[in-house]
């Protein structure tokens, strides 16, 4: 294995996540062992451009030093530097350069790059001595005031359940179902506030955020499953924020491979996969889950097709038993909703790894009438509507599915095990859309199922979690 110290830059888009993305897909290749503190500094002399934002990481790899460029040129490529630019002053959303190799600098006149000496010689001051100065300067978080208005009391102490962001977008990298990759995510984080206080430290959760992405970056172990990653987010959160509870939501796009049903054409279906984790002080619980997009054809419109056309056909001279028969054969028409379901699956962490993202995307797909794909062929389109046809659903129909399915395919897992399943379908023929969900512990649908009995009181998600409301986790 060889020791790489890098330095990385930005001056164009949203320099920190060009530079978070760049860690990350270095991480395919190599193990990022260190990583510095952002650095701020104008453009060098004769650059253009706004002011830069550095990096400086030690890799550990083994590619030899060519090797290693080739590769840190793809990812600039993959990050979005233009290929095509032989200006090397010009601006660019990222900008990778070796600058030791195996604890020797390699790095031309270094010492007068202190855009690269500062960072460098925060993780690696047995190399070079460097501090930040006029030019270069460590990135602070936020102002620094004597004042903290948040610490003081408000006018009215009351206090608040959810207080914190939403809508936080980040580049993300997580192991799911045993393989490495990057996704654009989005998280929701919150803490309750005390009667006393007049305001939580929004930029706090920024700030955990980015030190938990940095955190997974550094580990020498697999990239963590999203329902970790929320969970330590929301322990940081409560300790940080001295808060009693903390609530945080990831949700993240991703995609897997799938054929089309007849003409067996490749390609890659894209679904939403959700962790959400609860803090406080007697721990933490999470739960993961995925959305899928499916069709679904209405039954009740169907029956009502079908007894229209038993009529038509009685009253041209068909037989009774004639006119049942040909119904049976062929699939009613009706009209179709495309549909959107839900599973989130709670486990304790003897069974948190058994719970799979692609076997989720199953789960709620084969709940729904019929599958859908991107891309179809015509004896595809045959096929799915086929197959829907002869399979009419409820709404209410797709959500029991999904329960049943769960039951089914984690049947090893214990009474505890938490299980929300939902459903909206987009009407076709309606101005509104059609909604079910249904929500408990395995051990509550369990009794249904052996008893035939109502549990009338079913665990929701948010007392399995611990938290006092779901609002933002709806």
């Amino acid at each position: 294995m060889h020791s790489i110290h890098i330095g990385i830059g930005s001056n164009l888009g949203d320099r920190q996540s060009n530079i978070l993305a760049a860690l990350q897909r270095l991480r395919v290749r190599a193990k990022v062992t260190a990583v510095s503190a952002f650095y701020e500094s104008k453009a060098a002399h004769g650059a253009e451009g706004p002011e830069y934002l550095n990096v400086a990481a030690l890799l550990g790899t083994d590619l030899d030093r060519e090797a290693f460029e080739r590769f840190a040129y793809d990812v600039e490529l993959a990050v979005g530097r233009s290929g095509g630019s032989l200006n090397k002053l010009a601006a660019r959303p990222i900008d990778i350069d070796v600058l030791a190799f195996d604890g020797t600098i390699v790095a031309r006149n270094l010492e007068r790059r202190s855009y690269n000496a500062v960072p460098l010689a925060e993780i690696a001051p047995e190399l070079i001595t460097a501090r930040p100065n006029g030019v270069v300067r460590k990135r602070e978080r936020s102002l620094r005031f004597d004042t903290d208005r948040q610490e003081e009391a408000p006018s009215v102490a009351l206090s608040l359940n959810r207080v914190g962001v939403s809508s936080v977008r980040r580049v993300v990298r997580l192991d799911v179902d045993g393989q490495e990759r990057v996704y654009n995510g989005e998280f929701a984080m919150v803490a309750d506030l005390a009667p006393h206080k007049a305001g939580v430290h929004m930029s706090r959760f920024a700030e955990i955020l980015e030190e938990a992405t940095l955190d997974v970056l550094a580990r020498d172990e697999k990239p963590a499953r999203i329902e970790r990653l929320v969970e330590s987010i929301a322990r940081e959160i409560v300790m940080s924020q001295r808060a009693v509870r903390a609530d945080v939501r990831l949700r993240a796009d991703f995609a897997l491979e799938r054929w089309t049903p007849v003409s067996g054409k490749r390609g890659e279906e894209t679904y939403a996969l959700i962790g959400i984790a609860h803090a406080d002080e007697r721990g933490t619980r999470r739960v993961v889950g995925v959305e899928a997009e499916g069709m679904t054809a209405c039954p009740c419109a169907q029956a009502m097709v079908r007894e229209h056309s038993h009529h038509q056909l009685v009253e041209a001279g068909f037989s009774e038993a004639d006119a049942k028969r040909a119904l049976d054969v062929l699939p009613g028409a009706t009209h179709n909703q495309r549909g959107r379901g839900a599973v989130l699956i709670g486990a304790g962490d003897a069974h948190a790894g058994a719970v799979r993202a692609e076997d989720l995307v199953e789960i709620v797909e084969n709940a729904m009438s019929s599958e859908t794909y991107d891309l179809l062929k015509r004896p595809d389109e045959f096929f799915i509507v086929n197959k829907a046809h002869y399979n009419p659903k409820f709404v209410e129909d797709v959500v029991r599915g999904i329960l049943s399915n769960a039951l089914d395919v984690y049947a090893d897992l214990g009474d505890d095990t938490f299980v929300l399943a939902s459903q909206v379908n987009y009407e076709s023929i309606h101005k509104h859309d059609a909604f079910a969900e249904g929500f408990g512990t395995f051990a509550e649908f369990r009794e249904e199922l052996r008893t035939g009995k109502q549990v009338t009181n079913k665990t929701d998600l948010a007392a399995w979690l611990g938290t006092r409301a779901s609002a933002v986790l709806a």
